[in-house]
């Protein structure tokens, strides 16, 4: 078996046909490629990729194919060809010569198969003249400037290659929150709905909706005279690339995005973030990705203390663990154990001994705490919190009413001020901010003094319009300006003035980068300090798995902040809930919260189907400790109106 994402599935246990479709089809694209790096016959190569294509369109049923004898009447499925799909779909063997191509192909040149836009010729032609056979000797021949002079390839090619390395690394890494929770609720509702699963639930980081997430996994509860049949359901599951492995209690998979049955896309990306994150490139990875997974097959009884464990976080769990050995009690994934009882016994042999928990509420009560919702598991407080009946009544989706930073096609968005206000209505918002970009920042269109003040014409007219039939909406208007030297704003006062708000930002990284912290903290400082300044957007400027943000002393401008507040001038920090930011960092929402700064969540919307990133910013959010009254978004339209003006 291949590495770097090259592999032949291992087969279905439940009989013909051994394989899918979608797995079939991918087999054959990697026997092509795998030939191509040998040097195989151009036609030989290409009846692979043919009958790769031709097969990931079918409709048709691939037993049926076989059985019939039709699938050999299909274009460009020859004799030989057919005869090595038989094999595999009816007996579940692959061709002992796809097998050695896997097998004996160097794992190094399949790895820098990876790498977005190389493909198997240069990879070829690049270890013939070079010796390059890893992606690290392949990093080091372009930095040694040996790729360049090579016949076709040049400069920007090199370039090219080294900007891919980086990028392949960063998303190889961990996969950010939306990109985790979508491959995790899709495998769970599959898991969910297989006969004889109790119960099944995401476990980890990404039901503690860190950030970014490294793999998933989901617990679930089964009685063990279906354990057998429940595990060879998973396996069948579609959406599974490969299997890692397979025992009694655990099964490790790789998962792919034909999990999707609706297919997958990134959607619409902001221009400058999707520059940050690799372009095009990105797009390519994200479209071709994979997941790992493990799935924890446990009895109910022990379910909860199962999910808990893996639930986390690791430093929650010792803290969790040493307040039950300070009550002679031993938890682990199988239980709540009295040490008296359970004596040298371990797993669940011991389990029989344990407290019952029917659910994680149990299992806190037990140990005299209230349960602490997975969000805040990270050892920042919550346990004296559960012990001490101070926990937070956590912001959640219901409590959002609007949100002021969101763009239109008056800069680089692409719905209208119309398509935008519309939905926020359809979603049960009762305002919307509009915050187009202002001039400077040429990347995304931004907008003229001019058209702006247009755009507040228009925004006044329907809010006087729904004034006047009732309607309990109405929008904001603002705009995103650009923190331009010296803290300065991108617009003139006096059009600065007209406007509702203004959300202040940084954009132009490389020159907030290359300044120390002192400068950056003394610059937003200033720019915090404009009358006009409303919202300090985006705090950090970082793109998660694309770049770090600048360096600034986010204490010091949060303290700053709190004291425009306490005078009465209203400064509120972002939470900008675009997955690919999520900054302000929810480690530091906790101390906004304290200090009495407003936080006001964003989804920084470029389409309406980014209005509902929102959902994403209320988990980080959640995971700050922020309640509703910590926030503008769960204001009244007419009390934002006030606490605006």
């Amino acid at each position: 078996m291949a590495q770097g994402g090259f592999t032949l599935p291992k087969a279905r246990p439940n009989g013909p046909p051994y394989f899918s479709r979608n797995q079939i089809s991918t087999v054959l694209h990697q026997v092509a490629v795998l030939l191509e790096l040998n040097g195989a016959n151009v036609f030989r190569v290409r009846s692979y990729q043919n009958a790769s294509r031709m097969l990931g369109g079918l409709t048709d049923d691939l037993g049926e194919l076989v059985s019939t004898g039709r699938l050999l009447e299909l274009k460009g499925i020859g004799k030989g060809l057919g005869s090595a799909l038989t094999q595999a779909i009816m007996e579940g063997r692959w061709p002992n010569d796809w097998i050695d191509l896997h097998s004996n192909t160097p794992e190094g040149l399949i790895e820098m198969l990876g790498i977005p836009g190389l493909g198997p010729k240069r990879i070829k032609l690049m270890n013939e003249e070079l010796g390059v056979d890893s992606v690290a000797s392949l990093k080091q021949a372009a930095i040694d400037d040996l790729i360049a002079p090579m016949k076709g390839f040049g400069k920007k090619s090199q370039q090219r290659m080294l900007d891919g390395i980086e990028l392949l690394a960063r998303f190889r890494a961990r996969r950010r929150l939306d990109v985790g929770l979508m491959y995790g609720e899709a495998f769970e509702a599959k898991i969910s709905t297989i006969p004889g699963v109790v119960k099944a639930q995401l476990a980890g980081s990404a039901r503690r909706r860190k950030e970014t997430i490294g793999d998933l996994d989901v617990v679930v509860a089964v009685h063990q005279e279906q354990l057998e049949e429940v595990s060879e359901a998973i396996l069948s599951l579609p959406g599974i690339a490969d299997v890692k492995g397979a025992g009694d209690s655990k099964i490790s998979l790789i998962l792919d995005t034909t999990i999707f049955e609706g297919g997958f896309t990134v959607g619409h990306i902001d221009p400058n973030v999707l520059d940050a994150i690799g372009g095009d490139d990105y797009e390519q990875l994200e479209s071709g990705g994979t997941i790992d997974a493990q799935v924890r097959l446990v009895p109910p009884e022990v379910f909860a203390f199962t999910l808990a464990y893996f639930t986390g976080s690791k430093e929650h769990n010792i803290a969790m663990r040493q307040r039950a050995i300070d009550r002679g009690l031993k938890l682990n994934e199988f239980g709540l154990i009295p040490d008296s009882d359970a004596g040298e016994l371990k797993g669940m042999a011991a389990a029989k001994f344990s407290l019952p928990a029917l659910n994680e509420h149990e299992i806190y009560s037990h140990l005299d705490l209230e349960w602490v919702t997975p969000e805040l598991r990270e050892d920042t407080g919550e346990i004296l919190a559960a012990e001490t009946s101070s926990l937070p009544q956590l912001i959640t989706g219901k409590d959002i009413r609007g949100a002021l930073h969101n763009h239109t096609t008056l800069s680089d968005g692409e719905a209208t001020l119309e398509e935008m206000a519309d939905t926020a209505r359809k979603m049960g918002w009762n305002w919307l901010g509009i915050a187009d970009h202002s001039p400077t920042l040429k990347i995304a269109n931004g907008a003229s003094a001019e058209d702006l003040l247009q755009q507040g014409e228009t925004i006044r007219k329907y809010n006087a319009s729904w004034l006047e039939e009732g309607v309990e909406f109405q929008l904001f208007h603002g705009v995103e300006s650009d923190i331009l030297e010296g803290g300065k704003l991108d617009h003139p006062d006096d059009v600065l003035s007209q406007l509702d708000y203004t959300v202040a930002s940084v954009h132009a990284l490389s020159k907030w980068k290359a300044r120390d912290e002192i400068q950056n903290t003394e610059e937003l400082m200033r720019c915090i300090d404009h009358p006009a300044t409303t919202i300090l957007g985006h705090p950090t400027g970082r793109i998660l798995q694309g770049r770090d943000g600048y360096e600034v002393d986010l204490f010091a401008i949060l303290e700053h902040m709190a004291e425009h507040n306490e005078e009465g001038r209203l400064k509120a920090v972002e939470l900008n809930a675009s997955p690919y930011r999520l900054d302000l960092d929810w480690r530091l929402c906790k101390h906004a919260k304290g200090l009495g700064v407003p936080v006001i969540i964003n989804p920084d919307a470029h389409s309406v189907r980014g209005l509902a990133d929102v959902s994403y910013g209320v988990m980080a959010a959640r995971k700050g400790w922020i309640e509703p009254e910590n926030v503008l978004n769960s204001l009244s339209g007419p009390e934002l109106r006030q606490k605006l003006n």
